[in-house]
């Protein structure tokens, strides 16, 4: 088998056009005008209903964006309770397979987000517990936003007392801090450097324009904002130990929320389970790798990566390398008809290099609309530029820019945006994540890697796909610390220290969702199983079934099942 197949075919899966007018470029080309045909002329009942929903939910954030705002809990809870009433005006029974689709799907996503509301909310709670006289002042930025009248003499005892008992408390924690989690510290560093924002925004929309504000409470906010700093330095530094922005700390949400989040992907498996598949995957991606090292002349594999890290384009000459590796890609697809790539979407990205700050999280590429390349930058010092160069040599690029460009994350981006909008609602890195994964599945099947270079390039980046699982879990968990995550990545897979400790860093930031890694491998093999079913029976050819996903829009995995073999979801995923 060209991978895992045992692990997938035991891969279970649950039984579960807007038009868009493009207007016209002055330099377009004419083959890059879609025929009138393949523009959709009208969309499905609830299509309309999902995108109001959206656009209700973006006037509800825009006017309630306070950080930690009990107003703002308030007004979401009541929008989603609102709309959850307004959909069981519908018989469902009377609804077409795509509508049925849209009712289960929103209100799956309803209950998640009102789940999601208590969950965030108890981790807010726990974080000022940090922060006394904290919640006054956010319910007077929350009046601000909404556009009550302020009281200057009552809002001016409010920060004084805010500032004297976050003195306090600092005074307090910095002679006895036992008991105070380091995790938690930092969570309450990031509320509170959060709602400094907001305060400042407060301030300014009063200082030199209400007279009696800026004569009786404006210096009173002077002596609180360097409080928030102090006091914010003191959590992220002191107590959590994170002044060096290479440090890891994580905030793990524990086994029964991971499991939660499990059967919200509507993924039928335990954590323990789900680790075992990744262990089984990462062992296949060794043999082949061997292999391929074989086939090099190399007895260990390692041996054979390390070669490979060593060859990299002329420095300065990545960019011109990632349009080459764009262009293999698109026509190695086009030219099997794996997928219909349109002729705008080959050409309407842009490309970025990231910061060497931002590397100190995201040390290879990264993209979605447009790829953003990571390379040495000057300014780095020696070590970490030798990092970014190993990390980035042309084997293991040419495995990434197909994931962040076509057919990976820019083609999805494409057909989001024009067919089924509304189902961006519903977007899950099952989906996003794992076709770009999948890609990668079916490229090394159809031969996309010519050489042992090649195919240790893409091996190297399923592995670390497998290790992601073991990794994010495990620390979930409990059952892993960053280190040993950091060493997972370096012994397993082949990363550089640098490198493994800024995917780490990354994957723990809190700007991913706890599963969000375990997504890719997961959602890759979800996938590869629907075209067994689909394709190897001869039911659906591979760009009818590609095509079909993209136009589908985003969903759980399982979902996209339902809808190509025509089974009707029931009333709520689950």
């Amino acid at each position: 088998p060209t991978h895992g197949a045992t692990t997938m075919n035991r891969f279970k899966l649950s039984a579960l056009g807007f038009m868009l007018a493009v207007s016209p470029l002055s330099a377009a080309q004419p083959d890059s005008i879609p025929p009138l045909a393949e523009i959709p002329v009208g969309q499905h009942r609830l299509a309309f209903f999902v995108q109001r929903f959206s656009d209700d939910l973006a006037s509800t954030e825009h006017t309630h964006d306070i950080t930690a705002g009990k107003d703002r809990e308030t007004a979401l809870r009541a929008l989603y309770t609102g709309w959850l009433g307004l959909l069981s005006e519908y018989d469902f029974d009377t609804l077409t397979l795509e509508d049925k689709l849209e009712y289960a799907l929103f209100k799956r996503e309803m209950n998640h987000r009102l789940d999601l509301l208590t969950f965030e909310t108890r981790r807010q709670d726990e974080a000022l517990l940090l922060l006394p006289g904290l919640p006054p002042l956010i319910a007077l930025a929350e009046q601000r936003r909404a556009l009550l009248p302020l009281h200057p003499a009552k809002a001016k005892l409010q920060i004084v007392s805010a500032t004297e008992a976050l003195q306090k408390s600092e005074k307090r924690l910095r002679s006895d801090s036992s008991g105070v989690s380091p995790v938690v510290a930092l969570r309450a560093a990031r509320l509170l450097d959060g709602f400094r924002g907001n305060f400042k925004e407060w301030n300014t929309f009063y200082a030199g324009y209400d007279p009696d504000y800026t004569r009786k409470v404006a210096a009173a906010y002077q002596e609180l904002d360097k409080q928030f700093e102090s006091y914010s330095a003191f959590l992220r530094n002191d107590l959590a130990k994170a002044s060096d922005p290479e440090t890891i700390i994580g905030d793990p949400i524990g086994r029964d929320a991971v499991e939660a989040a499990l059967r919200y992907e509507l993924i039928p498996y335990t954590p323990e389970q789900i680790v075992r598949i990744a262990e089984i995957e990462l062992a296949w991606c060794q043999e082949e790798l061997r292999k391929a090292a074989a086939e090099m002349g190399y007895s260990d594999w390692r041996q054979a990566l390390e070669s490979i890290k060593r060859d990299g384009p002329a420095v300065g000459a990545q960019p011109q390398y990632v349009v080459k590796l764009a262009d293999e890609a698109i026509d190695f697809v086009s030219s099997r008809d794996l997928v219909t790539v349109p002729e705008l979407a080959k050409h309407d990205w842009r490309m970025t290099m990231l910061s060497p700050e931002y590397q100190l999280q995201a040390p290879f590429f990264l993209g979605g609309e447009d790829v953003w390349v990571a390379y040495p930058h000057d300014s780095m010092p020696e070590q970490k530029r030798q990092m970014a160069l190993r990390g980035n040599n042309k084997y293991f690029s040419r495995a990434v820019v197909h994931h962040e460009l076509i057919p990976g994350h820019h083609l999805q981006y494409f057909y989001n945006t024009r067919y089924n909008p509304q189902r961006q609602l519903y977007d899950t890195p099952f989906w996003g994540e794992g076709w770009a994964l999948y890609w990668e599945f079916l490229l090394y099947q159809k031969g996309f890697a010519r050489s042992p270079q090649e195919k240790i390039g893409m091996l190297f980046w399923r592995s670390h796909r497998a290790a992601r699982i073991l990794f994010s879990l495990s620390f979930h968990m409990g059952t892993m610390t960053p280190q040993q995550a950091i060493d997972l990545l370096v012994v397993k897979v082949g990363h550089e220290p640098e490198n493994a400790a800024a995917e780490v860093r990354r994957s723990f930031a809190g700007d991913y969702s706890p599963i969000y890694q375990a997504a890719y491998m997961l959602g890759g093999l979800q996938f590869w199983a629907i075209r067994q079913e689909l394709v190897e029976s001869g039911k659906m050819t591979d760009k009818a079934f590609h095509d079909a996903i993209l136009k589908g829009g985003p969903m759980p995995v399982s979902v996209v099942r339902s809808r190509l073999t025509g089974q009707s979801p029931e009333q709520t995923l689950s």
